[in-house]
């Protein structure tokens, strides 16, 4: 392999001071600058203080791939393509996802300097929980194509995040409470690292009830999972009643078949025992 790389660089997500040393120092060095809007990039090395000495081009969703080819004979010649977006990772909900696949394909060096992402940044802040958590983007902005993904991920266990725009949020957190119930717990989470920023947390209907307000900025969405729903307990009397038969203790089979389940032992006793007297 050469000495020639792609390099995702994230930037900062409102605040320039989460730039990374790093950051500042490819955009000084790289051979091309990728930027999925130059003038935000003129404008963010401004403020950094860099002077962007490599070859500057569009990189967006519009071109990024009929931009690939271009850009990997600048790495097939050993130098570094440095890929930016305006805010946050490339490639994740945003441009360079495209130009990682094709470098990936031809055996080509990628790597990134991570940083700021709006992401992990509101699931931090969430509090909620952070153990398991999938990101799902934009949802759709079609009533009936929204209802779609919404009813597809009504059994999601782990932690949702989600981006949107300011004049979608209150019909979209309407539409998470029509699909997952109005006492589903979520925040909303506003302007990420800039002076007015604000996390609001709370059920969906009160967070409906909350964005009835004029809302502004850059949100990410981030609601919990569904929790599981123990099973019935005459569901589980026949496996009790079984395992009876086959000569174990009543109580030694609820107490098993309870904690498998995640139901109440006593519960479930009583029910064996009613099954029995039947």
């Amino acid at each position: 392999m050469g000495t020639g790389r792609v390099v995702l660089a994230a930037t900062p997500i409102g605040n320039t001071e989460d730039a990374s040393a790093r950051l500042r120092a490819l955009l000084a060095t790289a051979d091309v600058v990728a930027a999925e809007d130059t003038r935000r990039l003129a404008a963010l090395a401004g403020r950094l203080g860099v002077q962007v000495t490599g070859r500057v081009i569009s990189h967006h969703e519009h071109n990024e791939a009929s931009r690939a080819a271009e850009l990997l004979d600048v790495v097939r010649a050993g130098g570094t393509v440095l890929v930016v977006t305006d805010a946050g990772m490339p490639a994740v909900s945003d441009p360079g996802f495209a130009l990682v696949r094709a470098a990936v394909a031809e055996g080509l060096a990628v790597t990134c300097a991570p940083g700021p992402s709006a992401v992990l940044a509101a699931l931090a802040v969430s509090g909620l929980p952070t153990d398991r958590f999938c990101f799902e983007g934009f949802l759709p902005r079609k009533p009936g194509e929204r209802r779609r993904v919404l009813g597809e991920l009504a059994g999601e266990r782990r932690t949702m995040v989600f981006f949107e725009a300011p004049h979608r949020i209150g019909e979209t957190l309407a539409a998470m409470a029509a699909a997952w119930g109005d006492d589903r717990q979520a925040a909303v989470c506003r302007e990420l690292t800039k002076t007015y920023e604000e996390t609001v947390r709370g059920t969906l209907a009160e967070l409906v009830a909350w964005s009835a307000g004029e809302v502004r900025g850059e949100i990410v969405v981030v609601v919990g999972g569904a929790q599981s729903t123990p099973p019935a307990l005459h569901s589980l009397v026949p496996e009790v009643l079984a395992r009876v038969d086959s000569g174990e203790r009543l109580k030694e089979a609820v107490a098993d078949v309870a904690a498998s389940a995640a139901v109440s032992k006593r519960d479930l006793y009583a029910a064996a025992l009613a099954a029995r007297g039947r």
